[in-house]
């Protein structure tokens, strides 16, 4: 099921612009105590300084306060509009836990805009934090989380960028190399090397295995059906870490599997020889295999028409997914290019009951941020529910990323054409289990409105 709407406004994208003007800054009296040794200096070494830091992702280091001076009009500017941190989330709607939440608050955007307003005043010395311990952009993200590297490492073919040329799409294949069958309890992909880092656009990884005569595969699922078969691994774009599933759920690789990657590249001016992009996989310990299967599920949501969006105009696309089993979702990964500004993730429940679960309501096209549900806040739903898409183009003249407001735009693979979908893992329960989770959410609820 899908519908298509067009329309020359919208509500949601008044509520994306304006930011500036929502946040109170800090009274005179206020703004005059806050220094960057005691106030800002910690918000930076939490929430910048792991990209913002030599041989990273960020264009500039932010690790002094000459640093903070020298880049102060440019922090001030995305820190108030609320572009950086990159963290779009709608505040005011949906789930609001996550696991890897790396926005600013309030409070903090109202001590960097103050502090920046009233002359950056330096502070005390004494006041400063220690210097942060910062990951090595070259390593694996998420080492620390499990102990050391990863369990298997697979490396891509290798290819060489022209330095003037159209986008690319490399498609080679790698035997994983297994020889028994493994879980994965956490997936992550890096280009490697800072240059690979600034040519890629995306890098798709799909999981090639033969499942059809394999018993361990039929008996781990809940529905073959439902599972698809392997498909998707894992998606990576600017922005993402990689996946983590939660206790209990994984995804299943077996003995003679192939990855067969899709790595999306930019030429950037200059020569890039030997792009190569790795996948680092975590497994469950053998006898501790999980019992369900997570899936990553490509939730569509340009609509009827595809996405036919007119010069000057914002599009509205909407397209339904209804789930045949309980399910429970794990992230929510909006997906547009440099056109994209809103997508909304709701559930219509099988009671007719709709629910807001996600909403990123100043996309940026540059950043594709895998919001990690909670444990104990990714959404549980009942077979049945729709799972509703809807996504916001502006290819009007207001928006700054828009390469020219007098093309009509498409769907399409490059950059100046349009995408509109969430990437969402969805791991699928038995009725039994999905019971089971509601009930434990039950319980858990009713104990944290007895302690308050």
């Amino acid at each position: 099921m899908y519908r298509t709407i067009t329309t020359a406004a919208l509500a949601i994208l008044t509520l994306a612009g304006g930011a500036d003007a929502q946040i109170g800054g800090p009274t005179n009296d206020d703004a005059d105590e806050i220094t960057y040794a005691r106030d800002v200096a910690p918000i930076v070494n939490e929430k910048c300084a792991a990209c913002h830091q030599e041989g990273s992702i960020a264009p500039f280091s932010l690790l002094t306060y000459e640093d903070a001076k020298r880049y102060s009009r440019q922090i001030r500017q995305r820190v108030a509009e609320r572009i950086m941190p990159p963290w779009h989330i709608d505040r005011t709607v949906g789930i609001q836990e996550f696991k890897n939440d790396r926005g600013l608050t309030d409070e903090q955007i109202e001590t960097v805009v103050g502090w920046i307003d009233n002359g950056m005043p330096f502070g005390d010395e004494a006041d400063l934090p220690e210097p942060p311990t910062l990951p090595d952009p070259d390593a694996w993200q998420m080492a620390s989380d499990f102990g050391g590297e990863p369990d298997l490492v697979i490396p891509s073919a290798k290819y060489t960028l022209e330095a003037v040329t159209q986008d690319k799409w490399y498609r080679p294949a790698t035997p994983t190399g297994l020889t028994e069958a493994r879980w994965a309890k956490a997936i992550e992909i890096r280009p490697v090397g800072k240059q690979a880092r600034q040519v890629m656009h995306h890098v798709l990884t799909y999981l090639r295995q033969d499942e059809a005569n394999d018993p361990m595969a039929e008996a781990r699922t809940t529905s073959r059906r439902a599972m698809g078969g392997p498909g998707l691994f894992m998606e990576w774009a600017v922005g993402k870490r990689g996946e983590v599933f939660p206790e209990g759920a994984g995804k299943l690789m077996l003995p003679g599997s192939t990855i067969t990657w899709e790595l999306h590249m930019h030429a950037i001016g200059e020569i890039v020889e030997d792009v190569q992009v790795e996948l680092g996989v975590w497994f469950y310990d053998k006898g501790d295999e999980p019992r369900n299967r997570t899936r990553l599920r490509m939730f569509d949501g340009r609509g009827r028409n595809s996405l036919d969006i007119p010069p000057g105009e914002i599009a509205v696309t909407q397209q339904y997914h209804t789930l045949r089993w309980p399910a429970r979702l794990e992230n929510f990964q909006p997906h547009m290019h440099m056109r994209g500004k809103a997508m909304r993730m709701e559930a219509v429940l099988p009671n007719g009951r709709t629910e807001i679960l996600s909403q990123v309501n100043d996309f940026q096209w540059q950043w594709h941020v895998n919001y990690i549900y909670a444990d104990h806040a990714a959404p549980l739903l009942p077979a049945g529910t729709m799972v509703v898409i809807t996504a916001w183009h502006d290819n009007t003249p207001d928006n700054p990323n828009n390469p020219d407001p007098t093309q009509w735009v498409g769907w399409g693979d490059r950059t100046v054409d349009e995408m509109a979908h969430a990437w969402v893992d969805v791991t699928y329960l038995s009725e039994e289990e999905f019971q089971a989770e509601v009930a434990k959410r039950q319980a858990e609820t009713e104990k944290a409105s007895e302690r308050r």
